[in-house]
């Protein structure tokens, strides 16, 4: 895909290859595909309090050291494994973040019984509708991402904050917060209404 002297989102950095190979070919594509669902929750939820450059230049070591994000195996890391990957640097090493990790998938793997999917039980919360937002720079929650939060948080997840997941239903494009001005808002405008 040619991009060069294309309009982009403000946020991103022209210089920078990896952030406009992602912006331009996955951030705000609609995802239902429950592999890409987990992998962008796993790596949405250590990137907390981080910028997301760090998480997308760590991205393989990550697929490689928690098993693809599959999460029926991250549930039963044991002790032995969170300690191994303490010791990986090539991960966000936060043990805090990894223990919630082992935790948040086995809630996940919970709600994937009670919907059928984790993208199920995400999509459901819109009606299976993206929300077109048009990007806005101030904007890092909304309602949407605070009810996903607190029904995360009450199921026992952890790093799922209303911001966290604002980031993550962008990223899989449950909304689309490209700015109208940006090439990629109409791609995926114009893929959603063919």
């Amino acid at each position: 895909m040619k991009t060069c002297n294309m309009k982009r989102c403000a946020w991103v950095p022209e210089n920078d290859q990896i952030y406009t190979v992602y912006h331009d070919t996955e951030w705000g594509v609609p995802v239902i595909d429950e592999h890409k669902i987990c992998e962008m929750f796993f790596l949405e939820t250590f990137q907390a309090g981080l910028s997301w450059i760090t998480i997308l230049k760590k991205r393989e070591a990550f697929r490689k050291a928690f098993d693809d994000f599959d999460p029926s195996k991250i549930a039963k890391y044991d002790e032995q494994k969170i300690q191994e990957l303490l010791l990986n640097p090539g991960i966000i090493r936060c043990q805090r973040k990894i223990r919630a990790a082992v935790k948040n998938a086995a809630v996940l793997l919970s709600i994937r019984e009670e919907k059928g999917s984790f993208s199920e039980y995400l999509w459901s919360f819109s009606n299976h509708q993206r929300i077109v937002n048009m990007y806005n720079q101030s904007k890092t929650t909304s309602e949407l991402s605070d009810r996903i939060s607190a029904d995360l948080k009450k199921r026992g997840m952890s790093f799922v904050g209303s911001i966290t997941i604002y980031s993550y239903l962008q990223a899989i494009g449950i909304v689309n917060d490209h700015h109208t001005e940006c090439f990629r808002y109409k791609v995926i405008e114009g893929a959603h209404n063919d």
